[in-house]
């Protein structure tokens, strides 16, 4: 393991490589405990390269069997192996053939990067840096290769051998044994590098190109699952379909494997052609998937699909360049969804996890702009900062240029640069040449860290029938103003107004790229409510100061879908940070007024309107001394207040939409139904918890599907007593050998906002189906617990701290990504209340104190202990 204080890489210092490796050819012979791997790197030096220096290939964790130099043995003391790599220090400046033989024992890497071994099935995962733990190599994105494989293996233990790019031979070797060789005509850098092999099922279909071409599609699954794999296909066909009519790009390859494993340390992972997926993002079955799983399973599909242009075939010049490929991506499969689903339902979801997990980055220790320009570790940067915000960056720029002009320049951005490992400057510059625009500006999103604020204040004239709307932004660093595109619109007492114009706004969009501006608004025939960023057209936070019955005008009139749930979530929160009776009154007789109107007509929207803002947000809105026991108690006020003062209209609600119910299907119309049932359960337990707790065990047993049954389950399981734990134990038994259902089995009981929790969460991690070696239980249990349960995870004693850090320092050798990962929860630990300060600082302290931390934990670590 690299334990060694890393060096800070950055940006400004990026130089090409003094070599560039135009051809591989791999020889892997899979064993369990000593996989063989003899690899041929056609070498040359790089024109735009030092010229002189020596030629250092990238290692870890390598053991080196042979080393020769075209034929040729290799002088001892001409070869330097240290951790960090394999160095030549005097290589031929001409072409030349470099053979490595290198050997792995895959079951002991724990690591779950490079080639390993999980539940018998042999795969690899190497962005971002990973293949240099199979062999020794220039493990860098801008080299770029073309890459033969040859995979074998004993036919019994592993009958299913998949590489990238085509097969194009394979059989027999010996008795037991046999071989395939893949084949990828397209050069790709080192971490798109795949192989799989083990005892798998599949399923599969053809699809046929806008070009002619059948690609043959397959999804990869454990034995007796391939009927939980139809969802994946069918999304794995749609996305082919999709982005051929959304951006013109047909695939490329004959055939398009994705392989489910259950071990992984991500999401899924692009490789060309043959992309490897947690196990979680594939199967589905309505019995043990729910309606979040179905949505999850289409984006994520979609999202690896769609990187075949958008990283694959354009990869990153430099890790620094992270955003181009994976928010670029993320804005591709966020347009899918809303295609997909609901575009305003889906809209409102990207708000809400943009709001969660990337402003608290943005406002903690572990800030960054999006492209960062330094880092000491890169596997800490696949962040919400690069994801989310970098998909934001692009929604901005389609919407400061429009469709037409944003798919040209699409166009122009694939033309351009398919086939190379490009920068952020790239894609501006296609965006540029088809627009005629200077892009300079708003190219500092890009730099920026931190979450710039937007400040407005506005006055009604009503005898020259003018609005003027004061706008301002207000940035976290100094430097100069950032180029904002501000949806907006006027809503009067009837709704919209269409009348009113305004000479500084086109097509309903004001782009605000100064400090500060004043907007005239003419024609305005009553004083009007500002509906402003509307469809949140900017990741900024509003200062707009407008009134509960200002806020709840735009929740009944406006017609932007995005500011009307805003407007609910606006007041709910000011009903959480301060209590009012009256005004709690006012908002549930609003809510009810919506319900009556709309629940019906739009259940999933409904439901959206129905929830209130999370202790999370509510936390994040506040400066400093957070105390998460008074915000959990005022959000659970607010909800029984308003449970008991909609009950008659949720029960009347629950009773229609129940008589409407048909067979499950995922489609987003029955997925809304659901919705807005469990909401409406979740409020009445709240208002009333014992009818609640009989209600949702009635619901529980009745329930058809695991959508229905889960949020039964989770309903129940925040309320105390004899029901909950029989609940909970009939849950566990039932789905004891589904491991993807027990994670949210896990999950709902770290979750609950108790003292007994910890308890709770000490015998779950002796659970037979509790694994440490598997990330995703760790995250169903300890990550839900450390993210999604504040009281119990800060609680001013520090006992929740004190369990997530013993985890933190036990993964810290085995897996030090998913290590790292939990170790984020602390971020942001300075804007508590003093004695939970103290107690997490305490906490922190105790890692550092650990001898030998891995990079992955020793970076975050430091950056979250430096901040103030």
């Amino acid at each position: 393991m690299r334990t060694e204080t890393p060096p800070l890489i950055r940006l400004e210092d990026y130089r090409p490589s003094a070599f560039l490796i135009d051809r591989v050819d791999l020889d892997i012979r899979l064993d369990p405990h000593a996989t063989r791997i003899t690899a041929e790197l056609a070498l040359r030096p790089n024109p735009k390269g030092d010229a002189e220096a020596p030629l250092h290939l990238d290692g870890d964790d390598l053991t080196l069997i042979a080393i020769d130099l075209d034929g040729a043995g290799v002088t001892p003391g001409d070869v330097t192996i240290d951790p960090s790599g394999l160095t030549l220090r005097n290589p031929p400046r001409r072409p030349f053939i470099l053979r490595l033989v290198t050997q792995v024992d895959s079951t002991a890497n724990t690591k779950l990067m490079g080639l390993y071994r999980t539940d018998g099935v042999y795969c690899t995962q190497c962005e971002a840096d990973g293949f240099r733990r199979i062999t020794y190599f220039l493990d860098r994105p801008d080299v770029m290769s073309v890459y033969t494989t040859r995979i074998e293996a004993n036919r019994e233990e592993a009958p299913v051998l998949l590489g990238n790019g085509n097969l194009v031979e394979s059989g027999p070797v010996g008795e037991d044994r046999h071989y395939a060789v893949w084949h990828d005509p397209h050069p790709k850098p080192a971490y798109l590098f795949a192989i799989v092999g083990g005892r798998l099922g599949k399923v599969e279909t053809t699809f046929r190109t806008m070009e002619g071409r059948d690609v043959a599609c397959a999804v990869y699954v454990e034995p007796g699952r391939e009927d939980r794999a139809g969802y994946a296909l069918d999304a794995v066909i749609r996305s082919m379909a999709w982005d051929e009519r959304a951006f013109g790009r047909a695939y490329d390859l004959d055939v398009f494997n994705v392989v489910a494993v259950s071990a992984f340390n991500m999401g899924a992972m692009e490789n060309k052609g043959l992309n490897i997926f947690n196990d979680k993002y594939v199967l589905a079955v309505p019995d043990t998937a729910t309606d979040a799983d179905y949505a999850n399973i289409e984006a994520i599909i979609a999202h690896e699909y769609f990187h075949n242009w958008s990283g694959n075939r354009i990869t990153c010049r430099d890790w620094f360049q992270l955003c181009l490929k994976e928010g670029l991506t993320v804005f591709r499969d966020q347009e899918f969804s809303s295609d997909m689903r609901s575009r305003p339902v889906h809209r409102i979801g990207e708000v809400r996890s943009l709001r969660a997990r990337q402003f608290p980055e943005d406002a903690g220790p572990l800030k960054h702009p999006v492209r960062p320009n330094a880092y000491a570790e890169i596997n800490n940067f696949y962040t919400a900062t690069v994801y989310d915000k970098g998909a934001e960056i692009v929604r901005m720029l389609r919407t400061l240029i429009g469709g037409a002009a944003f798919r040209a320049g699409m166009d122009r951005y694939f033309a351009d640069n398919d086939g190379t490992a490009a920068t952020v400057e790239d894609f501006l510059a296609a965006f540029a040449t088809v627009t005629g625009r200077d892009l300079s500006a708003f190219a500092r999103w890009y730099e920026r860290p931190g979450t710039p604020t937007l400040s407005a204040s506005g006055r009604y004239d009503p005898a020259a029938r003018t609005y003027i709307l004061r706008l301002a932004q207000i940035l976290p660093v100094e430097g100069p103003p950032l180029v904002i595109p501000v949806a907006l619109g006027l809503v009067g007492a009837k709704g919209p107004m269409t009348d009113v114009t305004c000479a500084a706004v086109t097509d309903g969009v004001f782009v605000l790229d100064r400090d500060e501006a004043e907007l005239v608004f003419e024609n305005v025939a009553e004083e009007p409510v500002p509906s402003l960023l509307r469809d949140f057209s900017a990741p900024v936070r509003l200062d707009l100061a407008l009134t509960d019955e200002q806020r709840l005008r735009l929740l009944a009139r406006d017609s932007d879908p995005f500011n009307r749930w805003q407007a609910a979530q606006d007041v709910a929160m000011r009903l959480i940070l301060d209590p009012d009776p009256a005004r709690a009154g006012a908002f549930a007789e609003a809510l009810g007024t919506f319900l009556d109107a709309e629940a019906l007509a739009d259940p999933a929207f409904a439901a959206l309107v129905l929830a209130l803002p999370t202790e999370g947000e509510a936390a994040d809105s506040l400066p400093s001394d957070v105390d998460p026991d008074a915000i959990h108690q005022a959000r659970r006020d607010l909800r029984a207040r308003l449970g008991r003062a909609l009950r008659p209209r949720l029960e009347r609600i629950d009773a229609a939409l129940l008589s409407g119910q048909e067979a499950y299907s995922p489609d987003a119309a029955s997925a809304g139904r659901r919705a807005l049932r469990n909401a409406a359960l979740d409020l009445i337990a709240a208002g009333d918890p014992q009818a609640g707790a009989a209600l949702a065990t009635q619901r529980l047993d009745a329930a058809t599907n695991m959508t229905d049954r889960l949020a039964a389950l989770a309903t129940i399981a925040q309320i105390p007593g004899e029901a909950r734990e029989a609940a909970l134990t009939a849950f566990g038994e039932r789905y004891a050998q589904e491991p993807l259902v027990l994670d949210k089995w896990f999950a709902i009981q770290a979750t609950i906002a108790e003292s007994e929790t910890l308890d709770r969460i000490a015998r779950l991690k002796v659970h037979p189906a509790f694994s440490m070696t598997n990330p995703n239980r760790v995250r169903a249990l300890v990550g839900s617990f450390s993210m999604a349960n504040p009281t119990q995870f800060a609680r001013a004693d520090g006992a929740g701290f004190a369990l997530v850090a013993d985890v933190v320092k036990a993964l810290d050798s085995t897996n030090p990504q998913v290590a790292a990962r939990l170790l984020t929860a602390f971020g942001s630990w300075r804007r508590l209340e003093k004695n939970r300060r103290v107690a997490a600082a305490e906490m922190l302290n105790r890692i550092k104190a650990v001898p030998g931390l891995s990079r992955d934990v020793a970076d975050i670590l430091g950056r979250t202990l430096k901040d103030g």
